[in-house]
């Protein structure tokens, strides 16, 4: 007996499922009794047929996705297509017609990711995406699986390998945010339209995720307040430093009493922090919960043989549920109602980088302008001006968001003042 499954797309990851299930053939065999077969892949065109076929894959290509879903014999399909369509419109056609399905789109899960699970539960299959979070690291079965004793109270990730690249060379070497980009898409870490990793939205999609297994909660991509690199100067950066911290993009969840808070943003992470020895390309997640207490998770983000594993073992999985019976469950069965935290309820404290006119009484105003909203000060620094405009850095003590929105309003309403930046500052 085999266990049959059909790959729609054969990029990347694609490719790097022959090689894992030649390598693990042995112990595969040991953990089902059976052999995972790839019965059929869906190719773009006769062009990209014939291109694997010379790179030595001989399998049954096809072009139309029908001819894998009137296949009987196929009960797991693997979308490995990326992008919104027509990934969701194949996954719906497997999932209705009684197949379950891998996948590792991150963007689709985010934004469709209820609808889709709804129709697995509705025909009784499988959804399983191990690989579209941090794709080297289990840690959605991690959360699903080994938290499901414990209550998760704080999650804090560099779930984007592109930006912590780059974040790694603005902050170890002092490149600039432009040379930093440049590299990044030289090395192929970043698309010539980098947006979806610099502005933060695609770790706010893996966010959204993370927040169903961490927290039981399904926070749509809108729900999660989202800010980027672009902004970042050589001179934040520089203050970081000197301040003693590291500045990452993060993405973090926190739980308040009165719901939930997620947010992707430039973080002023203490150098002592385990995040902050995260660097390169690489992803972590760090936990707090109450009864394990502070844990951390590392491993490569993405690439051809980590991000297939994951999807490998989502099969194994789905394999399993199948000759057990057990299809229909959900990955994630911890559900509870959203609820998202009151913005006076969610305290961090932050970095403000203020250019002002170089004249006597113009600190004076801005710390009234502060304390007018009872913000006070955690360290101050003013950087040399030039006779005409200096440049205040404040690092508040813990201030709600509904203060930080205040502060912000009533900085942009002065003329003389100029808010250059402004940073969460994760304390230690």
């Amino acid at each position: 007996m085999a266990i049959k499954i059909a790959i729609l797309g054969f990029g990347t990851v694609g490719t790097g499922l022959p090689f894992l299930l030649s390598e693990n053939k042995e112990k595969l065999a040991a953990l089902l009794g059976e052999e995972i077969v790839i019965s059929k892949v869906l190719m773009r065109s006769e062009e990209t047929i014939e291109a694997a076929r010379k790179e030595g894959f001989s399998y049954d290509f096809v072009l139309s996705v029908d001819d894998i879903l009137a296949d009987s014999e196929i009960s797991i399909v693997v979308e490995l297509m990326g992008r919104l369509e027509p990934a969701k419109t194949y996954i719906s056609q497997a999932l209705a017609a009684g197949k379950s399905v891998v996948t590792a789109n991150k963007d689709l899960l985010a934004v469709h990711g209820s609808e889709l699970r709804e129709l697995a539960k509705k025909h009784q299959v499988a959804l399983y995406y191990e690989a579209a979070v941090a794709g080297g690291i289990p840690i959605l079965r991690t959360l699903a699986n080994s938290y499901s004793s414990d209550k998760i109270s704080h999650l804090l990730g560099i779930v984007n390998g592109t930006s912590n690249f780059m974040m790694t060379k603005m902050s170890e070497e002092g490149w600039a945010y432009e040379k930093a980009l440049q590299k990044a898409q030289e090395l192929g870490y970043a698309e010539s339209d980098p947006t979806n990793d610099v502005d933060g939205i695609d770790a706010s999609y893996k966010l959204a995720i993370l927040s169903e297994f961490a927290f039981g909660m399904t926070l749509a991509p809108t729900e999660i307040a989202c800010s980027g690199l672009r902004s970042i100067r050589s001179t934040d950066v520089e203050i970081a430093r000197q301040l003693g911290y590291v500045l990452k993009l993060t993405g973090e969840i926190r739980e308040v009493q009165s719901g939930i808070f997620a947010e992707v943003s430039p973080t002023f992470l203490p150098k002592k922090h385990p995040l902050a020895a995260v660097n390169d390309v690489m992803n972590a997640v760090f936990i707090e919960s109450v009864g394990i207490g502070s844990s951390m998770f590392y491993g490569p983000g993405a690439g051809q043989k980590p991000t297939a594993t994951s999807v490998l073992a989502d099969i194994v999985r789905v394999a399993k549920r199948i000759q057990n019976g057990t299809l229909g469950k959900n990955f994630n069965e911890y559900s509870r109602p959203t609820q998202l935290a009151n913005p006076a309820d969610v305290m961090n404290k932050y970095y403000f980088s203020v250019e002002t006119p170089d004249t006597t009484g113009q600190f004076l105003r801005l710390v009234q302008l502060f304390t007018s909203e009872n913000v006070s000060f955690d360290q101050v620094l003013q950087q040399r001006g030039d006779g005409e405009r200096a440049i205040v850095v404040i690092i508040s003590h813990e201030i709600s968001r509904t203060q930080l929105a205040a502060v912000i309003e009533k900085l942009q309403q002065e003329a003389d003042f100029d808010l250059l930046n402004y940073f969460k500052v994760l304390g230690e």
